[in-house]
């Protein structure tokens, strides 16, 4: 079985080895954002340290980010880029020419991670693994994975792949218990990748979070990013629309949280708090193991609108 941990953890090029790639611990993640807008964004985000960029073909800002890490004026091999196949796109034909279009978007002859967006039963899974793995032979990718897979696909996924998956990205914060993930990502060697870590926002009025925050003298953003950082073999993908806040969230390399600190965070999981579910998409997700800490006092994490080209969902 393949190990899957982190090489260095000195700054937001740290990579984690996950089946042979290296992918930079701390990401920015670019769902929503589009136009000049985001590739200002994106020459900034790259010269604050950002060294992962995470975009997907439904975002329809591929363009923008190539453009952004262009710009920067850092080397593109020293930039890792992760973009996502959409579901419409997994038939043969139409899968290796989205990605063509893909890698003319972004500016760039090779994509460092791509990944399988949501799974589909439109298309044989492993047709659709047999795809990723002729890419790479192809030369225009280095590494692949799955997003938003439960235990039984990814073990499938696994199963069919003669090249290893480098990761399972998927949605994870304090709210949302993965345990059960994010342990059949790692046993198959893969990296965790979470997305959507502030939980759209309700982190910023939680009190125990406030609480550690002033603890460390950190903001509350900083504390969720290292909470998941912490955890051996999790790639954290942050986001956010404000030029001030990049080195802010870069900026948690120099602390560690206490051990009773991140078992605080940990009891804040609560069942009904995922926020992604979009019907049709979304697969039958694993059950969350009970928190005993937890009461249905806590209620749950606001609904979650979320629109990709034409595909409207809310938890």
């Amino acid at each position: 079985m393949s190990q899957v941990g982190v090489t260095t953890t000195s700054d937001a090029s740290s990579s984690i080895c996950a089946n042979g790639a290296g992918i930079p611990c701390i990401g920015f993640g670019t769902f929503g954002m589009h136009g000049s807008k985001l590739a200002n964004l994106i020459v900034h985000a790259v010269r604050a340290g950002f060294r992962h960029i995470d975009t997907a073909q439904i975002y329809g800002n591929e363009d923008a980010v190539g453009e952004g890490i262009q710009r920067s004026g850092v080397s593109r091999d020293d930039v890792f880029i992760t973009t996502k196949v959409w579901v419409s796109n997994y038939e043969q034909r139409r899968f290796e020419r989205s990605v063509n279009e893909s890698l003319k978007a972004l500016r760039t002859d090779y994509i460092d991670l791509l990944l399988l967006h949501w799974p589909s039963a439109a298309v044989p899974l492993e047709d659709q693994l047999g795809h990723l793995n002729a890419l790479v032979h192809a030369g225009k990718v280095l590494s692949i994975g799955v997003s938003n897979f439960n235990r039984a696909l990814l073990q499938r996924a696994v199963e069919l792949s003669d090249i290893p998956l480098a990761t399972n990205q998927f949605e994870y914060h304090p709210y949302l218990n993965q345990e059960r993930l994010i342990t059949a990502t790692q046993q198959a060697g893969a990296a965790v990748t979470a997305y959507c870590a502030m939980a759209v926002g309700e982190v910023f009025s939680d009190p125990v979070l406030q609480r550690i925050a002033r603890r460390y003298n950190k903001s509350i953003s900083q504390i969720v990013l290292r909470w998941l950082l912490q955890q051996n073999g999790v790639v954290v993908l942050s986001r956010t629309e404000r030029e001030e806040r990049l080195k802010e969230n870069l900026n948690i390399f120099d602390f560690s949280l206490e051990e009773v600190d991140m078992s605080a965070i940990v009891r804040l999981a609560r069942h009904s708090s995922r926020i992604v579910d979009p019907p049709g998409l979304a697969p039958l997700w694993d059950p969350t193991p009970p928190n005993p800490a937890a009461t249905k006092a806590d209620g749950n994490v606001p609904s979650a609108v979320i629109n990709l080209k034409g595909y409207l969902w809310s938890n």
